[in-house]
């Protein structure tokens, strides 16, 4: 069994790195290959001390491969992996202060909760006193108290994942590496445990690396996201970053729903751009912080954006704003509890989709399908992207 990961004095250290804003975990230029698919394509990224760091992509991307390099149970074919300044890429995984807690689980079937948690503390012969104190101290910090002689079959899937976050933490690692952790819950298990599994990493100020295909988990718990894709680093942002101004257009699809209408700019002027479309007409957009280096682009809307009226054009309290209207039939409407989503055909074929609010307990004005509609939308709720 491999899961629990120690640090080792005897392994040879590299010389530190002395900078100032060196980050607790810098990955430079790491590249893996299985044959001749690269996995991994010369990545770097930097993960700071106390921070909740998601990697998320598609299934395929590397973002598992990338994982299980950091645990030491794959080898870069190029690169360095340094913690604290130090290259662990080469360091056995269990001499490198890193545990990883695993998809599964991996619980000890024959063991109790009390036993599973305490297995890797009695590998690295900690004193039996010492055990004892870290196994209630863990067992404390993720409620198990009066399940300590249960065996994993007599646990719940909640249950099990709670043993197996103690016994990754009981060792205290620097960098705690999640894999799907939550996939095996259900969805209203899942949200909660996403809760408390934020609220522990900051009791405990340690640095968690959660992968995920979840986008909404990823945006739940991270401090910050890394997209990956093909092997690539895209984007790393801030959650609202990422969903607000994506760098890309496939980030921008890949990351939440959202609206996509192809372009040509036509004029610059006072900080926003008149855009030619065939789906939309003529749409005026803000204009991004990144010069572009292409007038073919596409304008890229959130759902939630998109406004909705039944009494024509619309504009804003100081007319100062111009609105971007467009007119079209309801097509489709999904009522989800906390919101309403409508499919929207605009009179140039085009399908625009709208989320609004459920903020009173029976709407009655709510739009139905086959209702004649103007939606809009301003300039700021508009992002342009280079296709």
């Amino acid at each position: 069994m491999t899961e629990d990961l120690t640090p080792n004095d005897s392994a040879r250290a590299e010389p530190p790195i002395t900078a100032v804003d060196m980050p607790l975990l810098r990955i430079d230029g790491v590249v893996k290959r299985f044959g001749g698919f690269t996995a991994v394509d010369h990545l770097s990224l930097d993960i700071r001390a106390g921070e909740f760091f998601a990697l998320l992509g598609p299934s395929g991307c590397g973002k598992t491969t990338l994982l299980r390099m950091l645990a030491g149970f794959e080898t870069p074919d190029a690169g360095r992996i340094l913690l604290n300044g130090r290259d662990i890429a080469r360091v056995l995984p269990h001499q490198r202060p890193v545990n990883m807690m695993f998809q599964n689980y991996a619980l000890f079937p024959h063991l109790n909760v009390r036993d599973n948690i305490a297995f890797g503390l009695k590998r690295a012969n900690m004193p039996r006193p010492e055990i004892d104190a870290r196994v209630a101290e863990m067992i404390a910090l993720v409620k198990l108290e009066g399940l300590e002689k249960r065996k994993p079959d007599q646990l719940s899937g909640g249950q099990k994942q709670r043993v197996a976050l103690a016994r990754s933490l009981a060792r205290r690692p620097q960098v705690l590496l999640l894999d799907e952790p939550l996939a095996a819950l259900d969805k209203k298990l899942r949200e909660s445990t996403q809760g408390e599994l934020t609220e522990l990493q900051r009791r405990l100020g340690l640095t968690f690396i959660i992968v995920t295909h979840d986008q909404e988990e990823a945006m739940t718990v991270a401090d910050r996201i890394g997209v990956m894709d093909s092997g690539r680093l895209e984007q790393v942002a801030t959650p609202r970053q990422l969903y607000e101004a994506p760098g890309s257009r496939w980030i921008a699809e890949f990351v939440g729903d959202i609206n996509m209408i192809e372009g040509q700019i036509e004029r610059a002027e006072e900080h926003r751009l008149t855009i030619s479309t065939r789906d939309a007409g003529t749409i005026v957009a803000a204009e991004p912080r990144q010069p572009l280096s292409k007038t073919t682009i596409c304008v890229a809307i959130r759902p939630e954006k998109v406004k909705l009226s039944r009494r024509g054009p619309v504009s804003d309290q100081a007319g100062a704003i111009p609105m971007n209207r467009l007119e079209g039939v309801v097509t489709e409407v999904n009522y989800l509890g906390g919101v309403t989503t409508y499919k929207v055909k605009l009179d140039t074929g085009a399908v625009l989709r709208a989320s609004m609010a459920n903020t009173a307990r029976l709407d009655m004005n709510a739009y139905s399908a086959s209702q004649r509609v103007t939606a809009w939308f301003t300039p700021d709720d508009c992002v342009v992207l280079e296709q």
